[in-house]
């Protein structure tokens, strides 16, 4: 999963890039107003972490610009403690929900996870696709019961994939959503980790459809 991180303190913003990483997430960053608004026209984004007072562009209007153009990316805006008028201005504005300042990276983690579940209209941390389970809260894959070993790679694109069960991806959209903007990206790449999972689960799970990419469909 890919995440827009939109923060103009360097040390805020180096703390949340760690956080994030560790959690095994792509990151994109940006400390004004006007790069972010660019990044979140051009690039896909599963999750954005917005800041609301941005330098050249504030966050506010960049959210609005974003929405205003038709994007439906999750938002979460972060918010002066107590300042409960841009917690409304920023909810009015398009943005999906909302966390104040100071807070624990693992309210935002735990936060984040639930946008990007709504949006693929999944409402369980847990998610099932067949006898194989997923948590998005420990990062653990069980085929049966029984843990399924993968590196950050492949957990990636298997979890894309499992946020979007019967839905066709393809190598492109999962190549845009598992790597940073600074990332060397290679479509290849994917193939090889797609290769990897059907070694480890079973086969039939990732069916790949010629010509526009892969799905996941429940084994028998």
């Amino acid at each position: 999963m890919r995440i827009l991180l939109v923060e103009d303190d360097p040390t805020l913003r180096a703390q949340l890039r760690t956080g994030l990483h560790e959690a095994g997430y792509a990151v994109d960053e940006a400390d004004n107003g006007r790069d972010a608004h660019f990044l979140g026209e051009t690039e896909a984004f599963d999750a954005v972490v917005l800041d609301l007072g941005l330098p050249v562009l504030d966050g506010l209007s960049v959210l609005k610009r974003w929405r205003d153009a038709g994007s439906v990316v999750p938002v979460l805006i972060l918010t002066a403690r107590d300042n409960w008028s841009e917690k409304v201005a920023g909810i009015d504005a398009g943005a999906d929900d909302y966390l104040t300042k100071p807070f624990h990276m693992e309210e935002l983690l735990a936060r984040l996870r639930a946008l990007i579940r709504r949006a693929g209209g999944l409402a369980s941390p847990l998610l099932v696709c067949g006898e194989l389970a997923l948590d998005t809260r420990s990062g653990r894959v069980a085929l049966q019961g029984q843990t399924v070993a993968l590196t950050s790679h492949e957990y990636k694109v298997l979890e894309y994939l499992m946020h979007r069960p019967g839905a066709v991806v393809s190598r492109t959209e999962l190549t845009e959503h598992i790597y940073a903007q600074d990332f060397e990206r290679d479509s290849n790449t994917i193939e090889v980790f797609v290769g990897r999972l059907r070694k480890k689960l079973p086969p039939a799970l990732i069916e790949t459809v010629r010509g526009l990419g892969y799905r996941l469909v429940p084994t028998p």
